[in-house]
């Protein structure tokens, strides 16, 4: 029996399908069709705010999702979590700018909307299974347990947004497109003509859509004007709010001059002062070794010896880092890293990997001592200089 088969028939057997009106849905009901099952598509509003054009996304989404259902002719149901989001997502997106850091919406999203109320929904509503168009996929492990894998196209595995979900969670789940790579999923919306065919792909944070982020922002969290300093408190320039900035970000600072690029290194919220350096490479941003706190594995509780070796990610796209997890006490996990580690930023996630197995994560509390605090040269090997992304 394959991961996702039932003891009904396919065609006796439900999927719903999360539909978001971008193509990789709308492609996972199109082949779960093919397949045999019986499909119904459904779309969940989060969010319902028109943007200062005038123009309402979610509407325009369904009505994508609409004709994609209608061409492949399976029923289709628009569910509304508006409230749940703006409780249990938004609210706490804003509060956490509002403390200064840099929160991660999509992990809080698949935790408490798509994989529990949407995915309670979906099995009130009859379904057998629940499919998304995510780029991942599960395997039964050797306890009899649902693994949580990674997506076979290592440029849109998105293990790293969902490491909350649970195995028996994952059990009602199919990731239908996680083994293919995006370029074959795009083929396939135009061998079935579907109206995504050619839809550019979604970025950002889905309440915020294609509007400037700063300005959607300043409506919630009140920005104020302060220095950007050096470490040594030398003021080089002026910010527009300290909550608006993260550690790493090069981008948007303002600050020019001979020498390198400026770089945040560190942010004082009480009196509003942005830390920043010269050089992608400046030890203030690198740390060996994190301590995170919300700890959740995907078999309900950490089943390893420690020390255990593995690999994680302290941001999404970030190659795989080899590190230890040395201890679990109190609810907290401590990691060491094999190699400096840059820009580690609470409020984000380290999500630990056994081979492509995603077993788990943590939400960062706070790294270790920097290399500048340590006084401690920093060397870097140099793939590591290779990977320097002056992007961020």
């Amino acid at each position: 029996m394959k991961i996702g088969d039932s003891i009904k028939p396919k065609s006796e057997t439900t999927v719903i399908v999360g539909m978001s009106g971008g193509v990789d849905s709308s492609v996972c009901a199109a082949l779960l069709k093919e397949e045999g099952y019986n499909v119904v598509g459904l779309f969940m509003k989060n969010w319902e705010e028109f943007d200062e054009h005038g123009v309402c996304e979610s509407s325009k989404e369904y009505a994508d999702v609409v004709r994609v259902c209608e061409k492949l002719d399976i029923p289709y149901y628009s569910v509304d979590f508006i409230e749940e989001y703006k409780t249990q997502v938004f609210n706490h997106f804003i509060e956490e700018y509002k403390l200064g850091y840099t929160p991660n919406p999509d992990v809080l999203c698949n935790r408490e909307i798509k994989f529990k109320v949407f995915f309670e929904k979906s099995l009130e509503l009859g379904a057998d299974f629940l499919a998304t168009g995510h780029y991942c996929q599960k395997r039964l492990d050797e306890n009899g347990n649902f693994a949580l894998v990674k997506g076979a196209d290592p440029l849109k595995d998105q293990s790293y947004f969902l490491y909350t979900i649970k195995s028996e969670v994952l059990a009602k789940v199919l990731f239908p497109i996680g083994h293919l790579p995006k370029t074959e999923v795009r083929k396939i919306a135009e061998k079935y003509d579907l109206a995504t065919k050619y839809k550019k792909d979604s970025t950002g944070i889905c309440f915020i859509g294609e509007r400037n982020f700063k300005n959607f922002l300043s409506n919630y969290v009140t920005f104020v004007d302060g220095n950007f300093e050096t470490l040594e408190g030398v003021v080089v320039g002026r910010h527009t709010g300290a909550t608006y900035y993260t550690i790493g970000q090069r981008k948007g600072l303002g600050l020019g001059g001979a020498g390198e690029a400026w770089f945040v290194v560190g942010k004082d919220i009480k009196r509003n002062i942005v830390v920043v350096e010269r050089g992608e490479a400046h030890p203030a941003m690198y740390a060996d070794n994190l301590v995170a706190t919300d700890l959740s594995f995907t078999a309900g509780e950490f089943k390893k010896y420690l020390p255990f070796k593995c690999k994680a990610k302290v941001r999404y796209r970030q190659k795989d880092q080899d590190c230890t997890i040395t201890a679990i006490i109190d609810g907290k996990i401590y990691v060491e890293f094999d190699v400096p580690q840059r820009a580690i930023t609470p409020r984000q996630s380290v999500v630990f990997y056994d081979g492509d197995d995603c077993f788990g994560g943590a939400m960062i509390e706070k790294s270790g001592p920097t290399y500048y605090e340590q006084n401690k040269p920093l060397v870097l090997a140099p793939h590591q200089i290779l990977d320097l992304s002056p992007s961020i």
